[in-house]
Parts: C-alpha cells; sequence; structure tokens
C-alpha cells in the first residue's frame, strides 16, 4: 500500500492568501484610526488644560486687581512642549455681577473659528466672595 503524503494543496494555499490580503487592509485602516483618535483625544485634553489654566489665572489676576476683566483678550501658552493659542471672552450677563467667561483654545491661530476646545465659566464680579466646595 502506497502511503499520500498529507498538506495543503495549492488551491488552498491560495484561497488562505487572498484571505489574508483583504483582511490586513482593513485591520491597518482601523489600526490608523484608533491611533488617530488617541492623538486627538490627548489634544483635547492639553487644551482642556491650557483653558482651565487661563480660568485660573484669571481668577487671580482679577482678586488682585479688584475688577475681572471684561472683553477681550488672547495669547499663546505652552503645555506639553507645544504652543496653544488661546482666546478669552468675558462679557456681562442677565443677572447683575455676574460675567460669562469664554475661553477659547487651539492648536493654530488660524483655527479661531474652530477651536479644539472651549470652556464656559460665569464668574461673580463679587470678588470678595467664593464658594467653595470642601466636601471632596
Amino acid at each position: 500500500m502506497r502511503r499520500r503524503d498529507r498538506g495543503f494543496t495549492l488551491i488552498e494555499v491560495m484561497v488562505a492568501l487572498a484571505v489574508v490580503a483583504i483582511a490586513l487592509p482593513a485591520l491597518l485602516v482601523a489600526l490608523y484610526q484608533q491611533i488617530d483618535s488617541t492623538a486627538y483625544l490627548r489634544d483635547k485634553s492639553l487644551a482642556h488644560m491650557v483653558a482651565a489654566n487661563k480660568l485660573t489665572e484669571l481668577r487671580i489676576l482679577s482678586r488682585a486687581r479688584r475688577s475681572l476683566l471684561q472683553g477681550k483678550d488672547g495669547g499663546v501658552a505652552q503645555m506639553g512642549e507645544r504652543e496653544w493659542y488661546w482666546w478669552l471672552q468675558s462679557e456681562a450677563t442677565e443677572v447683575e455681577q455676574f460675567y460669562r467667561v469664554e475661553i477659547n483654545v487651539a492648536l493654530d491661530e488660524a483655527a479661531r473659528d474652530n477651536p479644539l476646545y472651549t470652556l464656559v465659566a460665569f464668574m461673580s464680579a463679587d470678588l470678595g466672595s467664593e464658594v467653595v466646595d470642601e466636601s471632596q
């Protein structure tokens, strides 16, 4: 009795190679999308930190000057070894002695109308009173 060699036929190998050739690009596209979204989340987190720092600076400067900054301001901040462009706008609200502060942050100076992150806060013009929650 003659023993028959076992193994894959050429057709089976070609079909397996075709399946891998179709699946590999789809996997690479998914991987690149994941990398892009991770970079976007990193940038958004850093932009949030820049905006929070600017709001804290505004609070400290307002207390030192005994008056709240009203109007517009802007500049460049360093965070995460990058330059971030920020724009601040403060305006009165319908409630007397309260101001709406909006801080926009972007990586590019031209992105003023399309910021990466926007922080909106409301501040009291009565700088002597501040509510602090110490329960945390």
